[in-house]
């Protein structure tokens, strides 16, 4: 069973061995850098004191007391003025891709962002390449807001980055059921 938690500092040593894989950081959009513990464990260290503006949630497989650390997904930059966030998701080993956690963990975030944070509006940008990425961001409601043109240096090359957004008015919860929609609606 997939659940988000809170990132804990138990968890860096995966995280960290998933931002020195070239591979994986070759499908995002930040650029690859070589990742120590020092790094890995200031950057944990910066999020705990920027709790108030960010969530990042571990994505793990719950199999009874057995806990599989997959993924990490992110809400951050969040202003609640505009009442908005920004979302980032990496799903570590190649062997955990194509099973719907991406999925799980987008939906479950979204949900969390607007039913428990009152947020309106979530936005992410994407490597135009990654065709899966867009595809799983279209899948749970998110649509192309626009371009940024050659904005990001990636393997040697500028290339571009699609703007994408849910409006929390266009989003569909994928946990409500029709049966449990009031009659009027």
């Amino acid at each position: 069973m997939y659940q988000l938690r809170e990132l804990e500092r138990g968890d860096l040593d995966k995280i960290k061995s998933w931002r020195n894989d070239a591979y994986l950081i070759a499908c995002l959009g930040a650029p690859y850098r070589y990742v120590n513990e020092d790094v890995e464990h200031a950057w944990y260290d910066n999020y705990l004191h920027a709790r108030n503006n960010s969530v990042r949630c571990a994505i793990v497989d719950v199999n009874g007391e057995k806990e599989t650390l997959l993924g990490l997904i992110s809400l951050l930059n969040i202003n609640y003025i505009n009442r908005s966030g920004e979302l980032h998701i990496m799903i570590g080993n190649t062997e955990n891709r194509g099973k719907g956690i991406g999925t799980f963990a987008v939906q479950s975030m979204v949900s969390h962002a607007f039913m428990n944070m009152n947020l309106r509006r979530i936005e992410l940008s994407v490597l135009e390449s990654n065709a899966v990425a867009i595809h799983l961001y279209e899948k749970c409601g998110f649509v192309r807001e626009g371009l940024k043109r050659k904005s990001n240096y990636k393997n040697n090359a500028y290339v571009n980055m699609i703007i994408m957004g849910l409006l929390k008015e266009e989003w569909i919860d994928p946990h409500m059921q029709e049966s449990n929609l009031p009659d009027n609606l």
